[in-house]
Formats: C-alpha cells, structure tokens, sequence
C-alpha cells in the first residue's frame, strides 16, 4: 500500500589516528568520543528495535579507517581507560552537585551512560564491528564502503591508479571484516568524477551516492530528478542522489531540529567550564581542556546565557521532531507519486556522527522515526539502495556530472588556498608507485613488505580529511603534519627500494606506527 521508499543513509568515518609512540595523544579522542556518543548510542537504538521485532532498514558506511581503528587492540585498549576516567569522573561530578540538584541528576545521567557503555563495548569483547555485522546479518542494516583512507577521487584522476587501489583495497578489507563484499559504496565527501563508476564496477561494487546535482545535472537530464536512481552510462552502475528537503531538515543546525532550544548545548562541556585543578586529571596531560562528554546546558538561546538540561524536554522533542520528519514525508512521497506516477524515493543522508555527537538526541529521533514508520503510517517503507535495486531494475541510464557535497558542492572546500599546495606532491607520489608496482611485479620478502608500505603511506597522505582540516582552520597544524610525514615515509622507500637499500629496522617501525590494513597487497595500485 505504501507510495514510496525512504532511505536513511548514515556516513560513518574518521581519519585514520594511532599514535602508539604517545602514551596520551590528543587527536585519538576523536574515536574515543565517537564511540561513546555516537557508534554504541546506535547500537543501543538497533539491539532495541531488534529485541522489539520493529521492523526497520538502515544503510550506514563503516569506513576502512574508521573500522581499521575499531578493531585495533592498542586503540582498543586505551579507550577502556578512556571511559574508566569519564566514570571516575561522572562519580565525583555527583559528590560535586549535591547542592545542584538539575546538575546531579544529569551527572547520575552520565554515569549510568559510561558504565552502559562500557558494558556494551565489553559485551561485543571490544569490537564493535560485531554487533554491526549482526544487525547486518540479520538483514535489517546494509554497511558498505568508501573509499580506503577517505581520499578525494575527482582531484585523484590525475592518476587513476590512486583511485582504484583506494576503491580495491577498501572493498578487501570489509570483506576480511564482514564476510561478504560489500555491494555500494560511499564515495568519499560525495566526491563523483565522470568515468570512476567504470573502477566500481571493476570492484564489484552495484552503486553509489552523491549529491544531488550530481544526477540533476546529468546528461540527459533524469526524468525523475534525484527521486529515482540512475544508471550510469557504459556501466550500470547505479547513482543514488541525496534528497535536499529532507536531509536540510536534519543536519541544519539553523533550519533543523538539532538547533531548537531544548536540545543539548554542545559548545557548554565542563573540560572547559570547571576549574583547572578539579578537571586537570581528566583532560589532556599537557593541560589542553577537552571535551568530557559531560555537558550541563541546554541551547536555551543565541544568547551565552544557558539554562540547565532537561532530559524529559529533550526527549519529548525529539519525539515530536520525528513525527514532523515523518508527517513532512509523507506529503512529500504523496505529491511525488501523483505526480511521477511510480514510487520515488528519498535519500537522505547524514555524518554518522551528528547523531549522538553533535546531536545529543539524534538516537533518540532516530529511534523514534523508525517506530513511528512501522507502527503509525502505511505511506513509506524503508529501504535500502540493494533492496530498490531489487525492486526496481528498470532506471534511466544517465551519465552523472562531476559534483561533490560541502561548500558550493564542487570541491572548493578541498581545494583552495589553505590546501592546494598537496596535491603537486600526492599527484607525483601516485605516479611513483605506478612506476614501483609495474617495476616490481611480483616482490617477495623484504621487497614486498617495503612496497606495501608504500602503498599505506601514500593512502594514508591522501586522506581528504587533511585537506579539509586545513580548509576549516582547526587542528591545522596536525593536518599539515600527517601529510607531510607520510609523503616523506613514501618518499624514503621508494628511494631505497630503487637503491636496493631497504632499512628493516626502520621499515619495521613505520610498520608498526602505520599498521592500517594488513593484508594490502601493493599490485593493486595498477
């Protein structure tokens, strides 16, 4: 009975950020934070759901970094400290606010939180890639792949050879992962240059996303908009474009519901509003305040003057915020389908990590919209892009246009002035492994094992995240450094694989800092 299909796409990614030569490394709470606020907050959405038998399809990359760093043991290990001081913490934040009685029960609130957390991470024995396979396995969540260090494909045609061994050498390591290939692909920042779709096919891969203009300014132009995939021309490959007025309704954080005034302040975080001395033990040995994770305020305003928390308030919201998404859609795919005549639907993704991270409420929306779509309408169905295809088989055949999402949507965020400067040096580090790997092709021992870190260090140099950490303006510094250091990494075995003089002491070290997959096999990149 249902007159359309929607499809909740989740990006899940980090940049690849393991420091074991540091005991305390400040860019490795990026993960610890993720895990807490974001990824178990989500598992905690889905084994409920589950254990409801609610009915519900979610797609949601796992990017090869992100999933590198989830089952590393050194970064598994140190977020289990990581949680055991947010605890410490959360106990004497109530032994604090004994007289701040909306304060104590927010910090009784965290506690209870960290310790579930806690308990989640060792019920799936530190891994949380296992319950994700579970939920996948039981054929309620898709994950697929991007690209293997996140890298930008439309500034890597140069040398197509960078795109597909970041295409090839992702889709290898789901599948040591999950089991099973995976059937789409995130390309990384939406990034679509006309002819990659030829490399995913290559790989196995069914279909893609990208932004919206990506099929709207298509040749020839689709007849149903981004309200249907297309096929790619020459390939059949399938292009899913993102749906404008439902994904602005979310991550907007002026025109959606992550900014009204109920929700949970981001920006008010006791690391930075308590005391020096009382919060020193918890943020960063150098003395650098951090985020805790424990935050006291409510948006309340524009204003700096911000009023305590109120989980109920919150959650009544998010509960209403959900209905208006669902009631919006409903009118939306009713139109559409009058005026189509076939179902459309409407994809709307989002960064993974705005839910639970930047938007405390975000699992609970999501929660919420799920049940809501099962149990109070018959208008939409969840779906994932495999199950349309499935469905669907009969799409226009398109040729897609350059594009990517962020600013203007046609990469100036990854290339200005802040950042072009590295791409001269990826452009020609691309082009030396070409050379190594039809130089080499068949190395063995010692050889092959230097090649091979090659070909991580020149992945891990092409991290889009670099650039766009440099275009933002935070965390500068660390951005220009990653960069550098895995080009110069790169630089130095090339020249003595050349030379013959490879240093096993040093190879074994860079080795064991840059350990990112495993099984890479440098005659990829070809």
């Amino acid at each position: 009975m249902h007159k359309g299909y929607l499809s909740l796409v989740l990006h899940g990614h980090l940049p690849f950020v393991r420091h074991p030569e540091h005991e305390d490394f400040l860019e490795e709470d990026w993960l610890y934070e993720a895990i807490t606020e974001t990824y178990i907050p989500l598992i905690w959405v889905f084994e409920n759901l589950l254990a409801d038998k609610v009915d519900f399809r979610l797609t949601m990359t796992l990017s090869p970094t992100l999933l590198s760093m989830l089952t590393d043991s050194l970064l598994q290990e140190r977020y289990l400290k990581h949680i055991n001081e947010l605890i410490e913490l959360a106990h004497k934040e109530i032994e604090r606010t004994t007289w701040q009685s909306d304060f104590q029960c927010l910090a009784i609130m965290y506690l209870n939180q960290f310790c579930k957390a806690r308990d989640t991470f060792l019920r799936y024995n530190r891994n949380l890639t296992v319950a994700f396979k579970n939920f996948q396995d039981a054929g309620k969540l898709e994950i697929i792949t991007c690209g293997a260090t996140h890298g930008y494909f439309p500034f890597m045609d140069v040398c197509r050879e960078s795109v597909r061994s970041q295409v090839k050498v992702a889709v290898s390591h789901y599948e040591s992962i999950f089991g099973r290939k995976p059937r789409g692909i995130w390309l990384p920042e939406c990034g679509y240059h006309p002819g990659h779709d030829e490399i995913l096919k290559e790989a196995g891969l069914r279909y893609f996303f990208t932004d919206s203009h990506g099929i709207l300014h298509g040749t020839p132009r689709p007849k149903y908009g981004v309200f249907a995939p297309v096929y790619c021309k020459g390939t059949s490959v399938a292009c899913f474009a993102r749906d404008l007025e439902s994904s602005k309704q979310v991550w907007s954080s002026v025109e959606g519901y992550p900014g009204d005034y109920n929700y949970r302040e981001f920006y008010r975080d006791i690391g930075f509003d308590l005391e020096f001395e009382y919060i020193k033990p918890y943020i960063h040995p150098d003395g650098i305040r951090i985020n805790t994770g424990m935050k006291y305020y409510r948006i309340t305003g524009t204003s700096c003057q911000k009023e305590p928390y109120n989980v109920e308030r919150a959650r009544a919201r998010a509960a209403e915020h959900a209905g208006n998404f669902l009631f919006n859609r409903q009118k939306q795919v009713e139109y559409l389908y009058d005026f189509m005549q076939k179902k459309p639907i409407l994809v709307s993704p989002y960064d993974a990590e705005l839910f639970g991270h930047w938007w405390y409420e975000g699992p609970m929306w999501l929660d919420f919209l799920i049940r809501k779509i099962a149990f109070d309408q018959d208008e939409i169905r969840l779906i994932t892009a495999s199950e349309y295809l499935a469905e669907n088989p009969r799409n226009q055949v398109v040729a897609p246009s350059l594009s990517s999402w962020g600013w203007k949507g046609y990469s100036e965020m990854w290339l200005q002035g802040t950042n072009d400067w590295i791409y001269r040096h990826l452009h020609t580090a691309s082009g030396r492994m070409a050379e190594l790997t039809k130089g080499f092709p068949d190395a063995r021992d010692l050889l092959r094992r230097a090649l091979n870190q090659a070909l991580r260090e020149l992945l891990l140099a092409q991290s889009s995240d670099w650039a766009f950490i440099m275009g933002t303006g935070t965390h500068v510094d660390y951005a220009v450094r990653r960069t550098k250091e895995h080009l110069l990494c790169f630089n130095r075995l090339c020249e003595d694989i050349k030379s013959n003089s490879i240093d096993q002491e040093w190879l074994s070290e860079i080795e064991r800092k840059d350990n990112i997959f495993p099984n890479i096999d440098y005659r990829v990149h070809q």
